[in-house]
């Protein structure tokens, strides 16, 4: 079962970010809290949004979807970015990342939006492979760029 996120749900969204974390060898990198977790989904002004896979049997969760609104200049019409899924391995083969990318679709057909994009990183085959079957092919001639820390503070301070 796919369900909107709720503010109850922020803890559990939290664990999984920081197994997602370790699952791409960069648990240092996980530095958001709950309370930034909460605010981003649930604050006065959501600038992101979350689904929970959950587990038929037992109603846990067991994986999300953290996504939000990007816009083609291109289209003329807003798409959906997913920043993050995760499926705990413990629950994998079961359809629940097949279920949260299904739910991300309805809503871009729904809404009228006309991309649902994300990145993988390169070694993480298993990921591609599921990616594939389900007809999501790569932009190989896009190469994603990042400003953060130090670099971001000297643009931004003009420098």
């Amino acid at each position: 079962m796919i369900r909107t996120a709720a503010p109850a749900d922020i803890p559990v969204i939290h664990a999984l970010v920081r197994e997602l974390a370790e699952y791409e060898k960069a648990p240092e990198e996980a530095r958001a809290s709950e309370e930034q977790l909460r605010e981003a989904l649930f604050g006065e002004q959501p600038a992101a949004f979350a689904h929970v896979a959950v587990d038929d049997a037992d109603g846990e969760p067991v994986g999300f979807a953290l996504w939000f609104l990007n816009f083609s200049t291109w289209r003329g019409v807003h798409g959906i970015y997913l920043e993050d899924l995760y499926v705990r391995p413990s629950a994998r083969g079961a359809g629940h990342g097949r279920a949260l990318l299904t739910e991300l679709a309805r809503i871009c057909v729904r809404r009228g939006y006309e991309r649902l994009e994300w990145s993988v990183l390169d070694w993480n085959r298993p990921a591609i492979g599921f990616y594939e079957a389900l007809g999501a092919r790569p932009q190989d001639e896009w190469t994603v760029y990042r400003l953060t820390d130090g670099a971001l503070a000297a643009l931004g301070s003009g420098h």
